[in-house]
């Protein structure tokens, strides 16, 4: 069984986090569940979960929102069209903009781990 993430984590990671008092925005969650039929959080308790595959397209949703600033029927037609279904190989299509921005992401973390353990030397981990 795949891990269940809670609403609150959810957000920390989809970086929907107030910046000011740092707080997740759940509301946007709760929303964009409202206005998307690919989001059904398990409930439990009355409290929501999601699971990776899950995430993974709420992270698009806000891809193609935020990023891309796409309206919420644009983002509809596009998930109803199933974006796998798009060219891999033309590299103006959405969804090899939307790897690009993950790619980077996941590589800028990557470079910062390196640099922190070269600054700070590597830490005796037995």
């Amino acid at each position: 069984m795949s891990k269940l993430i809670n609403i609150s984590e959810a957000s920390k990671i989809l970086n929907l986090v107030d910046p000011l008092t740092k707080k997740p925005q759940n509301h946007i969650l709760r929303y964009w569940e409202k206005e998307f039929k690919e989001i059904r959080p398990k409930k439990i308790n009355n409290r929501r979960y999601y699971t990776s595959k899950q995430l993974k397209i709420i992270e698009m949703i806000k891809f193609l929102l935020k990023t891309k600033g796409m309206t919420i029927s644009g983002v509809k037609k596009i998930l109803s069209s199933n974006i796998n279904k798009l060219d891999d190989h033309n590299t103006d299509s959405l969804k090899t903009d939307y790897y690009k921005t993950i790619l980077k992401k996941k590589s800028k973390t990557l470079l910062e781990k390196i640099n922190k353990i070269k600054f700070h030397g590597k830490k005796n981990s037995s």
